[in-house]
């Protein structure tokens, strides 16, 4: 999932212009003032939600950070735009000046944004992903309905090999645009040739992670356990020998390029 946000005067009015150019579903978060619901919170409950016969549906709740929600978004749409989080670690299209965390666009007047521009300027950046996302995309595959297993790796940031090691804060990581994707392109290719093993798809987060946020997905959709397992273990190893992505830690002492150790 693509996630763009905006910020500043007139951010509402680019997300709606923009919503329609995008291709595919496409959902929008609204940050809101922190009393917005408190006047419908019912006591004891976290979420509600409404639904109709036809599949129309709302809902509300208190326990949801950004981070969480788009995880949860991005197993279900192509796009999320987001206005009035400026301090969002996603792609940001500052409006009036507005200061932002990662700002990629600045216009003065959203009457000043291409549209067109960008919306094709969306799909260039890091797209947001989570094991969901990816368990949900191999269920679609053509071959789906021949595969009795699907077997899953995720690796995350780890705070410390030892009882005596300064605390791992976060990991950040680098990567040689689409020569990393080329070459785990390749991998699951090659995974894919094996008896029964009928998808196989991967993905490595760059930029700042944090302690206990996740890194990389492995998924693989097979015929039996058998090989998904020996494909997904296969296939982290692979990914971690042979893709070229380069990791600087951060620890509470430190800051250090892995490979240079």
């Amino acid at each position: 999932m693509y996630v763009l946000g905006v910020v500043g005067p007139g951010a509402t009015v680019l997300c709606e212009r923009l919503a329609p150019k995008l291709d595919g579903r496409v959902a929008t978060v609204e940050s809101l003032p922190g009393t917005a619901r408190q006047s419908e919170t019912t006591d004891g409950v976290s979420g509600s939600y409404g639904l109709t016969p036809d599949g129309d549906w709302m809902g509300g709740g208190d326990d949801r950070t950004l981070d969480s929600l788009l995880d949860e978004l991005a197993a279900q749409y192509d796009f999320a735009l987001l206005t009035g989080f400026p301090e969002a670690r996603v792609p940001t299209v500052s409006l009036g000046g507005t200061d932002a965390t990662n700002v990629v666009t600045e216009a003065e007047d959203v009457d000043d944004i291409d549209v067109d521009e960008l919306a094709a300027e969306v799909e260039s950046f890091e797209p947001h992903v989570t094991l969901e996302s990816l368990v949900e995309q191999i269920k679609d595959d053509p071959q789906a309905d021949y595969a009795g297993a699907i077997a899953t790796f995720t690796g995350r940031v780890r705070a410390k090999d030892a009882e005596g090691d300064a605390r791992t804060v976060t990991l950040e990581f680098e990567k040689y645009d689409g020569v990393a994707e080329a070459k785990m392109a390749t991998i699951s290719e090659e995974l894919e040739a094996r008896d029964g093993v009928y998808r196989v798809v991967m993905h490595h987060r760059v930029g700042r992670i944090e302690d206990g946020e996740d890194i990389v997905f492995v998924v693989v959709l097979a015929g039996h356990r058998t090989e998904a397992f020996e494909t997904v273990e296969d296939g982290i190893n692979r990914l971690k020998d042979e893709v070229p992505i380069f990791k600087k830690e951060t620890t509470v002492e430190e800051e250090f390029w892995v490979h240079d150790r």
